[in-house]
């Protein structure tokens, strides 16, 4: 079976981009993933860091060193002219990619985005976020690819949640059922290179992460078989 392309995009900094990339990763890589608890075989999981700053393949690093056993993930810089060639070898050796854009929307951006089958674009409620997601969901469209809105660092009943919802889905942008609340705990187990399912696995946001995960990969297998 060919290997699956995520793209997690977003023309916006700080939409949680990164963070979203590493939990998911983690996730799929994580060899409790398939059933809850029981032990299954991992998927293996190849992430291409396009971010020239590179928090991706940072934290990466940090999970080398604290994780005493082989992982089925692994991160790799693919920032500028290294993205075909890195993206050709990750497609022969794992069975989910993933491609880490930096903001902003440009020729790389493009190239990300027709090599995907799904395009995942975070989306925090804000109407600044709301209003930058517009040119990342056109983009994808226009390059052929799926996207996705994941709402991301949910606050807990607050009223721009409707609001921000709504005029998204009457901008007819596909959005995920599940989503992220806007916990700590995402940030505290990425210090560790961990994602939150291995470092907090009974935590309500490892839950929202499960779920999300398990979405995101039914809908990814969805469009390759369409495909």
């Amino acid at each position: 079976m060919a290997a699956l392309v995520i793209t997690v995009a977003q023309q916006k900094g700080g939409s949680g981009k990164t963070s979203l990339a590493a939990h998911l990763s983690a996730a799929w890589g994580n060899p409790q993933f398939g059933n809850d608890g029981s032990k299954v075989a991992a998927y293996r999981v190849i992430a291409l860091d396009l971010d020239p700053q590179e928090s991706l393949a940072k934290w990466f690093e940090v999970r080398r060193q604290s994780l005493p056993v082989a992982s089925t993930l692994e991160v790799r810089r693919a920032a500028g002219w290294r993205l075909s060639g890195e993206l050709v070898r990750a497609k022969r050796e794992a069975d989910i990619v993933v491609l880490d854009l930096p903001p902003g929307l440009d020729n790389s951006t493009s190239a990300a985005f027709r090599a995907a089958d799904l395009v995942i674009v975070p989306l925090q409620l804000s109407p600044m976020d709301l209003w930058a997601t517009g040119p990342t969901v056109d983009l994808a469209k226009r390059s052929g690819a799926h996207p996705l809105l994941v709402l991301n660092r949910v606050p807990a009943r607050a009223r721009l949640n409707d609001v921000v919802i709504a005029e998204a889905k009457e901008a007819e942008w596909p959005v995920a059922r599940a989503s992220l609340g806007n916990r700590v705990a995402f940030a505290e187990s990425m210090l560790g290179g961990k994602g939150i399912t291995e470092e907090q696995p009974a935590s309500l946001a490892a839950a929202e992460l499960r779920l999300l995960a398990r979405e995101v990969m039914n809908t990814t297998r969805s469009f390759a078989r369409a495909a």
